[in-house]
Order: C-alpha cells, then sequence, then structure tokens
C-alpha cells in the first residue's frame, strides 16, 4: 500500500510538473507567460516558423502564412494571412494557445487586436546573429521542447563562433548592401544583416543611418566609396535589380566586377539559416579581397 501511495504521488509530481506554467522573454521585452507548454501555435512570419521548428515545436504548429516554405513540411499547414493582411476570425477559430509574430513583417494594428483578445503573443526580431539563437531556446521553453531547442541553439552558436574566428579579423572591406533599388534602399548597423557584414570582416558604409531600412540616393552611395555590392535574390542568382548601376562606369564595385550575391532566403529570414547566407557573405567577400590583393 505505502509503495502504491508512493507511485500515486510520484504521477501527480510529474502531472503537476508537465502542466506547470512556462515564462520566456520576446524581442519587444515583454514577459509571455503561458499555464502550460504550448500546445496550438500560430506563427505569422516565415522566419518565426522556421525558428519553431528548430526549436522542435513543429508538431504544435497549426498554421502559418503565406511563403513560410521552410522546412518542406511548413506547405502543408493552413495559411492565415500574409505581410500585409491577416485573417483575424480564422486565427482566433483555431484557439491557439501562442501566436509567434514579427511585427515589421505584419499588420501592427491587427497584432495589437490578437493581443486585446488576450492572445498570448510573442514578437521575435533578432537584430544581431547571436539573439537568434536565443530566440530558438526562449521558443522552446514557451513550446516545452527546451532540450530540442537547445541542441539547435548550440549547433548554430559553433557555427557562429567558426565563422566569426576565422573570418572576423580578415581585412576590412567597405560594404554596401542593397536592399531594393527603386527606391534604393540599404540598412542601418541595427539591422540583422548589418551584424553579419561585421561578422565577415565587413564595413557597413550606410551604418550610422538612423532609419532601420534607410533610402539613399545613388550620389551617397558613390560619395560613400564601397568596395564591395553586396545583393540578394532568390536562389542567389544575378537578376536585374544592379541595373540602375550600370550608368555609373566608375562605381568600384561593379568596374572591378565586386559584387556579391547572396540567396535571400538564408540572408533576409531571421531564421537559422542566417548561418548559411552569413557563410556565403564572408565567402564572397574573401573573393573579393583575393582579387584586391592580386590586382590592387
Amino acid at each position: 500500500m505505502k509503495k502504491l501511495s508512493l507511485l500515486m504521488a510520484g504521477l501527480l509530481v510529474l502531472a503537476g510538473a508537465a502542466q506547470a506554467s512556462v515564462s520566456a522573454r520576446d524581442d519587444d521585452g515583454r514577459t509571455v507567460t503561458l499555464p502550460a507548454p504550448a500546445r496550438r501555435i500560430i506563427s505569422l512570419a516565415p522566419h518565426t516558423t522556421e525558428l519553431l521548428y528548430a526549436a522542435g515545436a513543429g508538431r504544435q504548429l497549426i498554421a502559418t502564412v503565406r511563403y513560410a516554405d521552410y522546412p518542406p513540411e511548413a506547405k502543408a499547414l493552413p495559411q492565415v494571412g500574409d505581410a500585409h493582411a491577416l485573417d483575424l476570425e480564422r486565427i482566433v477559430a483555431l484557439k491557439p494557445d501562442l501566436i509567434v509574430v514579427w511585427v515589421h513583417g505584419s499588420s501592427a494594428r491587427q497584432i495589437e487586436r490578437l493581443r486585446a483578445l488576450k492572445i498570448p503573443v510573442f514578437h521575435s526580431e533578432s537584430h544581431t546573429l547571436e539573439q537568434v539563437g536565443d530566440g530558438i531556446r526562449r521558443l522552446g521553453v514557451l513550446a516545452g521542447t527546451a532540450d530540442a531547442a537547445n541542441a539547435a541553439a548550440n549547433t548554430y552558436a559553433q557555427r557562429l563562433a567558426t565563422l566569426r574566428a576565422r573570418y572576423s579579423q580578415r581585412t576590412p572591406l567597405r560594404v554596401f548592401y542593397q536592399v531594393w533599388q527603386q527606391p534604393l534602399l540599404t540598412l542601418n548597423r541595427q539591422h540583422l544583416i548589418s551584424d553579419a557584414i561585421r561578422l565577415c570582416g565587413g564595413v557597413n558604409v550606410f551604418a550610422q543611418q538612423t532609419a532601420l531600412v534607410p533610402t539613399v540616393s545613388p550620389e551617397a552611395v558613390l560619395a560613400a566609396r564601397p568596395q564591395v555590392l553586396v545583393a540578394a535574390s532568390v536562389g542567389g542568382q544575378p537578376d536585374d535589380s544592379l541595373a540602375p548601376w550600370a550608368p555609373f562606369r566608375q562605381f568600384e564595385p561593379i568596374a572591378r566586377h565586386h559584387v556579391v550575391w547572396l540567396n535571400t532566403d538564408l540572408i533576409s529570414r531571421q531564421g537559422p539559416r542566417i548561418v548559411d547566407g552569413a557563410q556565403q557573405l564572408c565567402e564572397g567577400l574573401d573573393k573579393v579581397r583575393a582579387d584586391l590583393a592580386a590586382k590592387p
């Protein structure tokens, strides 16, 4: 009888632990607390979908948004909107116990309406490469998958450390990152991609701009005297987005063919695959360094 009582007590302890509340701070600094690990999660950005799968929470995902296409199994999930508009009625009808969002990629007003409905919302927006790994860990806490999340975050951190050790002290290169051609957009030092440029030993020529994604003029770019032009495209293949630079024949990156093309899915999403995009960037900058050394 005593053994049976001890067994029952142990089971009650385990049951209580399974239902224990969990908390994590999001990238707005808000603490998100759930009465138990999330079992019905909606992801409202492609990169948050990747983070959740990396955290081992793929089975808890019940819906996502357009372009959330990685990993491949994410394509089978119902879609409840895109970066421009969300289907709030459908989201509420799915009865999520956690929604993971990216405010810049979704309607801020609609997300505030979800908060008003008392649905827990976790905002994900990394500004450094290290924060991506930390985001995996925090989502693992909320999903009750901390072991898987920590393992994935550790692997990610190891890859970052390897790249940093190899490239961060290389000869600095002045880099212009073109986000878009018309209007001509770039990014400042607070952007995650700018951190990748630093990792690779590059210097973002518009790091001091106030806006996260500032509009600049061709004249300002020329005056900044970048040595490398970096752009991203589907599959990392050259496209016509650099056509406006054709008339500027003395623009060093164009004149010397010092253009680095990156895969936009790897470098532009704030998920774990950004380490692959960073590696592409580092290798591309190293090729420019080798060319400058051979033909100064």
